[in-house]
């Protein structure tokens, strides 16, 4: 599959999500007001294409996720392998990734808290969606305590697991599959990531099927929307954006005091080294389109060796994606808050533990198809409803941008740290 024309279709596909959203609801809100039984009536069809639509996509999450998880972790562990820097490198990306998570849970908590969901506006677009899409699923809601917790990171039957959403079980069992497929004979461990690696580019041709008729899927979703919510459902859109959007960009500016504390660099001088490669994310969208200007930046302006930067860069690219677990929590945590479902201490950390792996199988997937192969899952982990979930992927284009440009900034910042300052600074 040739990645540059998969970014062209999916960019193009972008802007036609985003007219049939806005049309759907525009004409549902129209045939609201004109009280036009025709539609009224009809509407309980257009529901249900919606939601086979819907169903389509979740159908590809357990196994899109599990295959990728492992064919990761298989990967990872073979960077580890190739010398000190690539595993000092892994290391960083590990404790980066688990700070943005205790970071993304707590921001996207506080920023709900103090700009919360208008109620009205919440229960209108709640409204649009069909019934079945709005149940709460998933293990991680539905437990008492850390007990219950715990027992159900290791069911009793996996696949009955998978059936009922316990997404957080498979998660855990791919995890250690992974682990255990690097240790079994190289012979053996070759052909077992290539078929698991083959299962995940199977699931991505299915979910590129789909995503065809995502603008059709959309717009009879939004005409639901728009027929029980009206226009008014556009306020509860644009301050979902403005949410995820803040998260991110507060985790950007912690990157910068992270560089300059860890990476002993000065700010001004960081902030002139990464704005170049800044430029290219939010033109691009894509970090692998900015790794040649991000390699010339941390050579020049970083002082980072060749070397160095030609090893840690290409493997942040292929493993780091510091803005997945905050960007997929502010959705979780926005969803949550907008279908009333209270998250106990078991849900968030389910969910945080859940965004940190997703974050691995997620990497090098389209935007689309890596909404629904990161947010799902975090939702289906933390017992919150999907229904609304391609709503929010129609107006994924704005929060898109600051995922890419947290992603090259945080991809800088620890290439700075694994390397460390350069003979002359020191002196």
């Amino acid at each position: 599959m040739n990645r540059s024309r998969v970014a062209a279709f999916f960019s193009s596909l972008s802007f036609f999500v985003v007219a049939a959203l806005v049309a759907g609801v525009v004409v549902g809100a129209l045939a609201q007001d004109a009280d036009a039984p025709l539609v009224t009536s009809g509407l309980g069809m257009i529901e249900a294409l919606g939601q086979v639509w819907l169903n389509a996509l979740r159908m590809t999450v357990i196994p899109l996720v599990f295959s990728l998880l492992v064919t990761g972790i298989v990967s990872i562990a073979d960077a580890a392998a190739t010398g000190r820097m690539a595993g000092r490198a892994l290391m960083v990306f590990a404790i980066l990734l688990v700070g943005a998570t205790v970071y993304a849970i707590l921001a996207g908590l506080g920023l709900l808290q103090i700009w919360p969901i208008d109620p009205q506006a919440g229960a209108a677009l709640l409204a649009g969606v069909p019934a079945d899409a709005a149940q709460t699923v998933g293990v991680a809601a539905h437990t008492d305590g850390f007990q219950a917790f715990l027992a159900s990171l290791a069911p009793a039957n996996l696949i009955r697991a998978a059936a009922d959403d316990g997404v957080l079980a498979v998660v855990v069992f791919a995890i250690a599959f992974g682990f255990a497929a690097t240790q079994v004979r190289q012979d053996l461990r070759r052909p077992l990531a290539t078929f698991f690696e083959a299962v995940a580019e199977a699931m991505v041709v299915i979910v590129h099927w789909v995503l065809l008729a995502a603008p059709f899927g959309v717009f009879a979703l939004a005409l639901g929307v728009g027929l029980r919510a009206g226009l008014g459902v556009a306020g509860t859109l644009g301050h979902y954006v403005a949410i995820v959007c803040l998260s991110q960009i507060g985790l950007i500016l912690l990157t910068y005091i992270v560089a300059v504390v860890w990476g002993r660099i000065p700010l001004g001088r960081f902030a002139r080294a990464v704005a170049p490669a800044q430029v290219v994310a939010v033109s691009t969208q894509s970090s692998l389109a900015s790794l040649p200007v991000m390699i010339e930046r941390a050579r020049e302006g970083l002082g980072v060796p060749q070397a160095s930067a030609g090893l840690v860069l290409p493997l942040a690219v292929a493993v780091f994606r510091l803005t997945s677990p905050v960007a997929n929590l502010a959705v979780c945590l926005y969803v949550a808050q907008l279908s009333g479902v209270e998250l106990g201490l078991p849900a968030l950390i389910a969910g945080g533990l859940t965004a940190i792996a997703v974050s691995i199988a997620s990497v090098g997937l389209p935007g689309q198809v890596s909404f629904f192969a990161s947010v799902g899952p975090i939702c289906l982990a933390m017992g919150l409803p999907l229904g609304v979930l391609p709503l929010l992927l129609a107006v994924e284009v704005i929060p898109d941008i600051f995922r890419t440009v947290g992603n090259v900034t945080a991809d800088l910042a620890a290439t700075r740290i694994v390397n460390g300052p350069d003979e002359a600074e020191e002196a």
